[in-house]
């Protein structure tokens, strides 16, 4: 089993409280895991996440746009509509 840093830890329990039909950014996850730059390994954390505990569909890019996911970006926004963020 891999080892999880604190930082990853928090940033998976801040991803698998958001709720259905809502999305933080990569930014306000680093920033509610203490570390407010650190939002590109926030990204990198979520893009090795294969627990469906932890909805990772649900943090998007700054603009806007949905970004990285491991099972595809169109999967991502599909799984985002389905839910109802994208309305």
């Amino acid at each position: 089993m891999e080892k999880t840093t604190t930082f990853a830890a928090r940033v998976y329990a801040i991803v698998k409280k958001i709720p259905r039909g809502q999305a933080l950014t990569y930014k306000q996850v680093a920033i509610a895991a203490g570390r407010p730059g650190a939002f590109r390994a926030a990204g990198t954390i979520l893009s090795k996440n294969f627990d469906p505990e932890i909805p990772c569909h649900r943090v998007i890019r700054s603009d806007g746009k949905t970004g990285g996911y491991n099972r595809g970006e169109a999967r991502k926004a599909e799984r985002l509509r389905e839910e109802g963020f994208f309305g």
